[in-house]
């Protein structure tokens, strides 16, 4: 009897709780569509439908309201419930609580974690590591993700196309959701990208230029001091340990004729237990190792970000009508396969950067031969393209150029833009 009613009554609650379930996501629908005075409603329908208290702060534990919420913006930190890889949680961290210009936006917005799993029921193992998750971080979280309605999960996935991957929805102080995803945002400014609007994405990249500022901001704070200092900086990178010795070899050889250079190893994209072994020689034998491991997986972690940041706005590198240069530049050092490695020089603002392949670099070394005593007079740049591309042609050069007056140049040399040879000085006073 038992029996009989419930294989009569359950097609009909399934029925039931599908078509509830399609009326709370066009409830969803409506609710981002419309304009609002703050973004409780929209809070709550996504995470207050059963709870009152749906959110705990992963710092106290203490249980936490979407009122709590109000007139922030709000980035949503969507992922399956083992969060992000340990490097890029590393780097989140490090662009969000502890970034030096936090203070400027704090209190302005918060994160909020809402793990999901594929699977219809949690596992013990995810819950636990949820739980000690949640418990280790700084940001918010949906206190209970496996009680959250299925429609919204299901809204979340087919709406904002999560598909697995982590993605940081931006709602806006009114609920309006401003960017689709802004982890690479994130990754890149930190919060320099507040408000994490897809207009504040535009608006940033329209004051970038490939500078070595932009390529190692953040990645380490004597690195980011050596580059505001207006240092010469190579980066260089390779798992050829012959070439990197050799190459550090040319580098010094410039070094002793009084050009100032800092190197800085990068390994490669996708850094693996070879780029480790590597770190430990070149500390053991060239003394010159500045980025740990991890910090070699952030250098490259924030370029695939530059990348993906570039694609998503509509950019193209391989379309020579439209190229963006930094989306070039960024996809020649992230694609770059040469064996024998590749060079990166630059300093500070200047978007005069000089990128160099293996065999190519070790030419380098003519340089403090070329212009013997000269050399340490020279903007490093100049000189560097002056060996690279040599003089177009013989004798002196009979160009023209006029440099405004400065201390810096009263004792140094300039390289011809156009035949690549050293320029006789001459002063005007008026």
């Amino acid at each position: 009897m038992l029996s009989n009613i419930y294989s009569h009554l359950r097609p009909l609650v399934d029925a039931f709780c599908r078509q509830r379930e399609v009326q709370l996501h066009q409830k969803l629908l409506n609710l981002f569509k419309k304009s609002h005075i703050d973004n409780q409603d929209v809070l709550r329908m996504l995470f207050a439908l059963k709870d009152d208290l749906p959110l705990k702060d992963g710092s106290t534990q203490e249980k936490l309201g979407v009122s709590e919420l109000k007139s922030k913006v709000v980035l949503l930190l969507i992922s399956k419930p083992d969060l992000l890889p340990l490097e890029q949680l590393f780097f989140l961290l490090n662009q969000t609580y502890e970034h030096p210009q936090r203070e400027k936006v704090e209190g302005s917005y918060a994160i909020i974690w809402v793990p999901i799993s594929f699977s219809k029921v949690w596992t013990d193992a995810e819950e636990k590591w949820f739980n000690f998750l949640s418990n280790s971080q700084p940001f918010y979280s949906v206190r209970r993700p496996w009680s959250l309605n299925s429609a919204v999960i299901n809204f979340m996935k087919q709406e904002w196309n999560y598909r697995g991957e982590a993605i940081m929805v931006v709602l806006d102080s009114e609920g309006t959701i401003t960017c689709s995803n802004a982890l690479d945002m994130v990754f890149i400014w930190g919060p320099r990208a507040y408000p994490f609007s897809l207009s504040r994405e535009n608006e940033l990249w329209d004051g970038e230029q490939w500078t070595m500022q932009l390529i190692t901001n953040e990645i380490h704070p004597i690195l980011t001091q050596l580059v505001e200092e207006g240092r010469n900086i190579c980066l260089y990178g390779s798992e050829n340990l012959d070439w990197i010795r050799e190459f550090n070899a040319k580098m010094k050889d410039i070094k002793d004729a009084g050009m100032q250079l800092e190197l800085i190893y990068v390994g490669k994209n996708n850094p693996d237990e070879r780029i480790k072994e590597i770190l430990s020689i070149i500390n053991g034998e060239i003394q010159s190792n500045l980025l740990s491991f991890t910090k070699i997986e952030l250098f490259w972690l924030r370029l695939e970000s530059m990348r993906r940041s570039k694609s998503r706005l509509g950019n193209n590198a391989s379309t020579e009508s439209t190229t963006d240069h930094v989306l070039a530049e960024v996809s020649a050092l992230l694609y770059n396969n040469d064996d024998n490695g590749w060079a990166v020089f630059g300093k500070g603002l200047s978007t005069d950067i000089v990128r160099v392949q293996g065999d190519e670099i070790i030419r380098c070394s003519n340089l403090f031969r070329q212009w013997g005593e000269n050399v340490s007079q020279l903007e490093f740049i100049d000189a560097l393209k002056t060996v690279l591309e040599p003089p177009l042609v013989e004798g002196p050069c009979d160009h023209t150029q006029v440099v405004p007056y400065s201390e810096g140049l009263r004792q140094g040399n300039i390289v011809c833009h156009k035949c690549k040879r050293l320029m006789k000085k001459y002063t005007i006073i008026e």
